[in-house]
């Protein structure tokens, strides 16, 4: 997933630590009911929706990550270029990233019960600005490929801590949130192509990208250091020890593939576009396509998620015009045709991540944190594991080949979403 500028008014002394929702912010109007031991009262109820404060500089966060993540597949396009390594070794970079990214989801339920959300989300910050540095300034294979681990790590553990706080205040509204949340990243998934694509041609080259969300979150945390973040939300069965419940399980394998599908998209849709007589600029730049469906998806959904209880058939809907996108995209021959089908694979592809999560955390019956963890642990080994693998299949057989794994996880996904629907009512 270039940061959005976000008109936020802020004040200073004792507004910093009593005052976390005098913000300027955006409400819907409607009842909210009290809360309960189900809900406390530090978590939104009913149908009430309010973008305060915490709640933008998360889209904001997110924003920033999410241009580094979007940035990232094309520049491993035109660094194939400069280092001239195979497939394989092109795998190898999400391998590592995902890597990173597992670690951060194993240790993030351990971090944030010890440490406070503003802490946990400027120390990822600080770390993810690190591994974006070593991944741009190194000059070799192992060095970037050090630079991407580093990334995945502090960038998934940003991206959880993010999560954690949109779900902490919004409650059951989280669907709505993620889904507002990803409309930034959206925007940043067109916009980071193209300023790659414009500065590779310049003097300053390609890597100058990077620095963009590196100025971003250092305006944010010069605004928002003092910005205390809603705690976990402290549920009645949120201590409950054992294994969360099995439809949570089943809808974390969904979110996890729902990013090896986007992520197998990115990384290998130019190197197929390359294939039917694109050259790498023009398939790295082409991919904006992709990202400007993604960006119109979102916006889309979070109309939709406006009303509640929409989040199954929109996910189901999503996944049915990404499997008819990816056929058409891998099928094709014409780079037209193609380009098309990576808008409309955007489309459908852009709200699978953020309602997959959303049905996780509703799965896990007060026990966000775990699941939040789990979701990017599982994520990591995943989206590290199909990408490599896909690498390995085109490598060994061609790129027409191995991108059938593509639609095979698309397939994958709907068995996961009616399982884990099914479940989830038998236990209610």
């Amino acid at each position: 997933m270039v940061a959005r500028a976000l008109g936020l008014c802020s004040e200073r002394g004792m507004a910093d630590t009593l005052g976390v929702y005098r913000y300027t912010r955006k409400v819907d109007r409607s009842p909210s009911p009290a809360a309960t031991p189900d809900h406390p009262a530090g978590e939104q109820v009913g149908d009430a929706f309010t973008r305060d404060a915490p709640t933008w500089l998360s889209y904001a966060a997110l924003g920033c990550f999410t241009f580094w993540l979007y940035a990232f597949g094309p520049a491993l396009t035109l660094l194939r270029e400069e280092l001239r390594f195979s497939y394989s070794v092109l795998g190898a970079y999400e391998l590592c990233w995902s890597a990173g990214a597992a670690a951060a989801g194993a240790g993030f339920a351990r971090a944030s019960r010890r440490l406070a959300r503003g802490t946990l989300l400027w120390t990822s910050a600080l770390g993810v600005t690190a591994g974006a540095g070593v991944f741009v300034l190194g000059r070799s294979v192992p060095a970037t490929l050090a630079g991407a681990a580093v990334f995945g790590a502090a960038g998934t553990m940003l991206l959880a801590v993010v999560q954690a706080v949109l779900s902490a205040r919004h409650g059951s509204r989280r669907d709505r949130a993620l889904t507002e949340a990803n409309i930034g990243a959206g925007a940043a998934s067109v916009f980071a192509p193209l300023a790659l694509g414009a500065l590779a041609g310049s003097v300053l080259g390609w890597r100058a990208t990077f620095a963009v969300p590196a100025v971003a979150l250092l305006v944010l945390y010069l605004r928002y250091r003092h910005l205390p973040l809603p705690p976990p939300v402290q549920h009645g069965n949120a201590s409950r020890s054992g294994p969360l419940p099995l439809a949570c399980w089943l809808f974390t394998v969904l979110t996890a593939l729902s990013s090896a599908i986007e992520f197998c998209l990115v990384y290998f849709g130019p190197q197929v576009l390359i294939g039917i007589g694109l050259s790498a600029g023009a398939a790295g730049t082409a991919l904006s396509a992709n990202f400007l469906g993604i960006l119109l998806g979102r916006v889309l959904g979070a109309r939709l998620t406006r009303r509640p209880g929409r989040s199954t058939a929109l996910l189901c809907a999503s996944l049915g015009l990404t499997l008819v996108s990816v056929v058409l995209f891998w099928l094709s021959r014409q780079p037209t045709l193609a380009v098309v089908a990576l808008f409309s694979s955007g489309v459908g592809i852009a709200n699978l991540y953020p309602l997959a999560l959303s049905l996780t955390l509703e799965a896990a019956d007060g026990r966000e944190d775990e699941a939040n963890a789990r979701s990017q642990l599982v994520l990591g080994v995943l989206a590290g594991i199909f990408p490599y693998l896909l690498g390995t299949l085109a490598d060994r057989h061609g790129l027409t080949t191995g991108f059938a794994l593509e639609p095979a996880l698309i397939i994958l996904c709907f068995f996961l979403l009616w399982g884990g629907v099914r479940t989830r009512r038998h236990h209610r």
